[in-house]
């Protein structure tokens, strides 16, 4: 499997870094991956090893993150998407199955809303179609708070919030990376990010989705607990419902075992 590292500028003039995981056998199956708020494309990592020898990958880092341009704008779902339909055009791919954690299924709510032919199957991992009518206020309220802190007087309260205890302690290392990540974060693009989830209301893309759809949860979930999940599984008529027991909020990163096997039976759905 080889993986290639590239970019390219989006109409409004960012840049979008990606990486493309190709397998090495014959015609395989396209997956975009998509990550939460304040991470990167390396949420994927362990997901991506278990499936890149049966599909094509690719995953990326959203504007305001990672290497990808960091422009101080107002942010949305549908601007995020905008640059998920560029980089398709970019890599010549019609369709593909996509999923998002987080912030990730938000884009990938408003993708599929707005670009139905090119979603071939859906998977939305931790994430929610509205976080509620309070969101607008607590996220600008996080947004302020790191302000106030810094990025590293939020890391306890992510680190919470991301994984479970028992992961924790038993994966130091892991933890410590994306803690690095986290704090290398741009504050403005950040609070942008912030306000993205806060005012972000999908929920009359979902009626409209007919391509299969899993919706997934961690357990222990709750930023974006089962209830949010349960929600998005009555909205969209034939979608399944996966609560995977003792996941957290980023179960990419917790579990990558059972993520990358619920998107591998999904892409079989789709074929």
């Amino acid at each position: 499997m080889a993986a290639e590292q590239g970019s390219f500028t989006a109409s409004d003039g960012c840049t979008i870094a990606y990486t493309l995981h190709r397998p090495s056998g014959p015609a395989a199956p396209r997956l975009a991956l998509i990550h939460s708020l304040a991470l990167d494309r390396s949420i994927w990592d362990g997901v991506v090893e278990r499936l890149s020898p049966r599909a094509e990958i690719v995953t990326y880092d959203c504007r305001g993150h990672g290497r990808s341009g960091r422009p101080h704008m107002p942010y949305t779902a549908e601007l995020f998407a905008r640059d998920l339909a560029q980089l398709f055009i970019h890599l010549d791919w019609r369709d593909a199955t996509v999923a998002g954690c987080s912030m990730g299924g938000c884009v990938a709510q408003a993708f599929a809303g707005l670009h139905k032919s090119r979603v071939r199957a859906l998977a939305l991992i931790d994430t929610s179609a509205w976080y509620g009518p309070e969101a607008p206020k607590q996220f600008r309220e996080r947004a302020a708070a790191a302000k106030a802190k810094g990025m590293q007087g939020l890391i306890d309260f992510q680190i919470a919030r991301w994984f479970s205890e028992k992961f924790t302690t038993a994966n130091p290392a892991v933890v410590d990376r994306f803690i690095k990540v986290f704090l290398a974060n741009d504050f403005e693009c950040y609070a942008a990010t912030c306000a993205l989830l806060g005012d972000a209301d999908l929920r009359h893309y979902l009626p409209s989705f007919r391509m299969p759809v899993a919706v997934l949860v961690g357990e222990e979930d709750y930023a974006a607990p089962v209830t949010m999940a349960n929600a998005l599984h009555a909205a969209i008529p034939q979608s399944t419902l996966k609560i995977i027991a003792g996941g957290r909020h980023l179960t990419p990163i917790q579990c990558p075992d059972e993520i990358a096997g619920e998107i591998a039976g999904l892409m079989e759905r789709a074929a």
